[in-house]
């Protein structure tokens, strides 16, 4: 559906971005848990405003694979949030155990719905019509489904699991890379990525929306990879390069196409800034 791939692509988008950033930061943790619930929030009301969808094969596309893929997200930002903040400092004994910890209540709660979990995962869809249709009350033959929804109209029986599942497969990769780095520290023979020393001490002084602005008009015109350059990877390499938060461009560049004037204002500036400088220097 042409309505909910409009919201879905720039999360796809945003997510691909934020996975490549340091998710051991708060602030850039912060940032997935509010695109992410921004985004829940934007589906609902698309839902709502549709009254319905076209057929049973839309309804159950989306609450199969469409909301739990940000309701995963949302999962995985929050556990990571909870787990930097509650994280041992100490010793690196201590960390791995605590990360094993979590490892092992993980595969608990997958175990809780195993049933589930390997129908899921084995991409069958005979029950599809049971577990991802709205109001279906014949859950008896599901173990463990729960019968009581916050909002009835934007749920179904298993689409939060499906949403536990895909944070479970995240969690699972994030901590496994983080047992291997205190292995690498242990051993000593792990070495800290440094920035080149020629990046230091710059600093963007003009707004983050005049940046998107540029980054946006790169790709517009060609003049990187012909074009080809995926926006999520040029404003990382802007965010590393100004060493700051650009937040969420797709929906700083929607508000820019909005403008109901001056819809490249930074660019323009750029242009007479320029020009006047050539003119001064002409002049001399």
């Amino acid at each position: 559906m042409r309505e909910i791939t409009g919201i879905m692509q720039p999360f796809h988008k945003a997510m691909a971005h934020i996975q490549k950033t340091d998710l051991k930061n708060i602030v850039n943790l912060n940032k997935g848990i509010s695109i992410s619930k921004e985004c829940l929030y934007n589906l609902r009301l698309k839902i709502r405003e549709m009254n319905n969808f076209p057929d049973t094969k839309s309804e159950i596309n989306f609450f199969k694979t469409e909301k739990p893929f940000v309701l995963g997200y949302l999962k995985y930002f929050v556990n990571l949030h909870a787990y930097m903040m509650e994280k041992p400092t100490a010793d690196i004994t201590k960390q791995t155990k605590f990360i094993h910890k979590r490892l092992e209540k993980l595969e608990d709660c997958k175990k809780k719905q195993l049933n589930f979990w390997n129908y899921y995962k084995h991409n069958e869809v005979s029950l599809d019509h049971i577990y991802f249709i709205r109001g279906n009350n014949n859950l008896d033959i599901v173990n463990g489904s729960s019968r009581h929804f916050s909002d009835p109209e934007f749920s179904t029986s298993h689409d939060n699991l499906v949403g536990k599942f895909i944070a479970h497969d995240l969690l699972v990769n994030f901590y496994n890379e983080e047992l291997l780095l205190l292995k690498k520290i242990e051993s000593g023979s792990y070495t800290e990525e440094t920035n080149p020393a020629i990046l230091n001490n710059l600093s963007w002084t003009a707004t983050k929306t005049d940046l998107i602005e540029i980054i946006y008009a790169l790709q517009a015109s060609g003049a990187i990879r012909n074009g080809q350059a995926e926006i999520s990877k040029m404003a990382n390499v802007c965010s590393t390069l100004f060493d700051m938060d650009l937040g969420n461009v797709y929906k700083t560049y929607s508000e820019i196409k909005n403008r109901e004037i001056d819809r490249t204002k930074f660019i323009d500036k750029l242009k007479i800034s320029l020009e006047t400088r050539m003119n001064y220097e002409d002049s001399k």
